[in-house]
């Protein structure tokens, strides 16, 4: 650790480029990074392994700004420590196009881990990126005699706030970061007893020592965290190998240094003012001009040439490890990629046409069971998952048996030396959802979980930052709709496609067989830059017959269903040659519905093509012509699916057989008549359509 005198400017920096930059845009939160800077000195100064000339190098440990509101801690610290953001960009603080965004953002700036803002989700990242790094350290490192081939060997760091801690999301990932004994994980926790209402403490009675001693981690303190050598001393006994992860309170002053407004919630979210700014920069002995940082202060924060030492030392390491166990080496650094294996694509063909051949009759959700089995034994990286409902999600097979540890913290293994690659969350859908995202964004695993599609409304936020970052995340959601059943409106998705199509740069897919199933999860795979969210049925559909069209390879060794909508029959398939006068849209369970009214209008002398639609999203992406191919001009639509109608206009829909209500309780066969999902209602509904042109 630097001298007192150092430490105290270093922060003072820190504090100093907060005030300015927040002035500066006129907006934005001064009081966190102000109170936290000592914090920051103490673990970016003297404990965090980072290189910040290499912000991606792969061992290198992870930190997480858990109330993301502080961002110019974090642009502070990146700036100071050599990352490639100059003083400009801190200058435009909250400006358009800049790389300092109100809240930190990854893939936008470097160095910054993970998008932050939605409080509780950056402790649920961190407890995801600390799973990655012990599951890959127990998959990948080796010891062979008094050798430690220790490549993967980092520690996952967060800060956060009371924001953090009352959001339900952060008890979730506490008590599983507990249950899994991630010991390289430490999180600070930002004490300061202020919250934008002012003080918590009417409201925020939480022993939180206690709770997290309950959880099964390690709690020091509270320690002064406005004294970085009090932090460090703490950080050193955090860092000592165990199996429990560690908090460590540190009580401090939201605003520090402010005359009027630390200790307030004024220091909070808005700028302190020029007159507060000069009063503060007088107390804290910091007489330079706005953005001025001293040349020896920026030599006591420079961390390019220990960042470059550090991940020297670790490529030497690497190679005796490359040189001892090339096959491991290769496959680590493909993972940590995200490339596919070679053989991805013959899989997915082999899966595809499988599915085709056997053209069993089955409910979605064990057709993506059926995918799975061949996509897990094929991709060591698939990390599967449940909330509590594995039996009825479906999302183990063969390859993947349950993540479990030993006393000792260490993960559990077969005969073969395999540790289990399917986890139990429990009833804790968001912290799955977030913990995934985590996961992800650490890389070497791409993470797939499930649960019922009417509880993705407790993942939403979640997945929607997963597509905000650009995270390859999967979500099986099962019981797909009022199909389920008896179990009655509360578990019946209704609102739930149409809500999920809705967010920007997720994928949803509504596979109608097993065909359609495992072309889902391919296209799921090769979304390197996005989510994912397969929607599967509980109750059994039978298969579709294709045409070879559909399943003929392209470049890419996927069909004409990976487009998102194809041509499924034309009116000669039910034996009338004629030319389409309508055009029935649907997904899912509602295909074969679609088939059943096309054959009753075939009888009554009405052509109709129809169409599977599995994922919109998709075929949103489409060109022009190949979408006009599909649903030509002048032909009537209409759309068949049992959930809400509202994103099935824009398709130039006619009529939409849908659901706008909640569902009822009863047995899935009286609910499709009760709500009028049959062949009848759907012809009806298409001769209706025609006798109004």
């Amino acid at each position: 650790m630097a001298s007192m005198q150092n430490t105290q400017q270093m922060a003072n920096a820190i504090r100093a480029l907060a005030m300015d930059a927040v002035q500066a845009a006129n907006s934005g939160h001064p009081g966190a990074p102000m109170g936290m800077a000592d914090m920051a000195v103490a673990l970016w100064g003297q404990h965090l392994s980072h290189n910040p000339t290499n912000p991606n190098w792969l061992n290198r440990d992870r930190f997480v700004l858990s109330n993301g509101h502080g961002s110019m801690l974090m642009y502070a610290l990146l700036h100071l420590t050599g990352y490639k953001l100059p003083m400009s960009e801190l200058k435009n603080f909250r400006t358009l196009h800049s790389k300092t965004a109100g809240h930190p953002e990854v893939g936008v700036t470097p160095g910054v881990e993970t998008t932050t803002g939605p409080l509780g989700q950056g402790i649920t990242n961190a407890v995801g990126m600390a799973l990655a790094e012990k599951l890959l350290a127990s998959e990948f490192n080796r010891k062979v005699g008094d050798v430690d081939h220790a490549v993967v060997d980092h520690h996952t760091y967060v800060f956060m706030g009371d924001g953090c801690l009352m959001e339900g999301i952060s008890h979730e990932a506490a008590a599983l970061a507990g249950a899994w004994k991630l010991g390289k994980l430490i999180a600070l926790y930002d004490d300061n007893g202020i919250s934008i209402d002012g003080q918590v403490a009417p409201w925020f009675i939480d022993n939180t020592a206690q709770r997290f001693v309950a959880y099964g981690w390690n709690v020091i303190g509270p320690v002064n965290g406005n004294d970085a050598q009090a932090v460090s001393t703490a950080l050193a006994e955090a860092k000592q190998p165990g199996d429990r992860p560690t908090l460590i309170i540190c009580k401090t002053a939201i605003g520090f240094g402010s005359p009027n407004r630390a200790n307030t919630s004024k220091a909070h979210g808005e700028p302190l003012g020029a007159e507060e700014i000069a009063l503060t920069r007088a107390a804290i002995g910091w007489s330079h001009a706005p953005f001025v940082i001293p040349k020896e202060v920026y030599a006591d924060w420079d961390a390019k040439a220990a960042g470059k030492a550090a991940e020297q030392a670790w490529k030497e390491k690497f190679a005796a490890y490359q040189a001892a166990f090339p096959a491991q080496a290769k496959e680590l650094l493909r993972r940590m990629k995200g490339d596919l294996p070679k053989n991805f694509v013959q899989t997915a063909v082999d899966t595809v046409i499988a599915a085709h051949t056997k053209a069993e009759t089955v409910a979605s959700r064990k057709a993506s069971q059926l995918a799975l089995e061949a996509f897990t034994a094929a991709l060591p990286e698939l990390l599967g998952g449940s909330a509590d409902l594995t039996g009825s999600n479906l999302t183990n097979t063969k390859s993947t048996p349950s993540l479990r540890f030993d006393r000792s913290g260490a993960v559990v293994k077969n005969e073969a030396g395999q540790g289990g690659r399917h986890i139990n969350y429990g009833v804790r859908e968001f912290g799955m959802a977030a913990i995934m995202n985590g996961v992800a964004l650490h890389g070497g695993f791409i993470p797939y979980g499930g649960t019922f599609l009417t509880f993705s409304d407790y993942s939403r936020n979640a997945i929607r930052m997963a597509a905000l970052m650009k995270q390859r995340v999967i979500h099986v959601f099962t019981h797909d709709s009022i199909g389920l059943g008896e179990d009655g409106p509360t578990h019946q998705s209704i609102e739930h496609a149409a809500s999920l199509r809705l967010i920007p740069n997720l994928d949803v897919w509504r596979p109608g067989d097993t065909a359609e199933t495992a072309v889902a999860w391919t296209v799921a795979l090769q979304n390197k830059a996005k989510p994912t969210a397969l929607l599967l049925s509980r109750q059994n559909i039978s298969y579709a017959p294709k045409a070879e069209s559909a399943l003929a390879p392209d470049a890419c060794g996927l069909d004409a269903i990976s487009k998102g909508a194809y041509v499924l029959a034309e009116p000669s398939e039910v034996g009338l040659k004629k030319k389409p006068q309508a055009v029935i849209i649907a997904t899912g369970s509602e295909v074969q519905l679609a088939l059943h009214a096309q054959k009753l209008l075939a009888e009554r002398k009405v052509a109709v093509r129809v169409v599977s639609m599995p994922s919109t999203t998709t075929f949103d992406l489409q060109s022009a012509e190949y979408k006009s191919s599909v649903l030509p001009a002048g032909l009537p639509r209409v759309a068949v699916e049992m959930g809400s109608t509202g994103g099935w206009w824009k398709y130039g829909t006619a009529a939409v057989v849908g659901i706008d209500t909640y569902g009822e309780s009863a047995p899935a066969p009286v609910l499709f008549k009760h709500f009028g999902f049959t062949p009848e209602n759907v012809a009806d509904t298409v001769q209706s359509v025609l006798q109004r042109k």
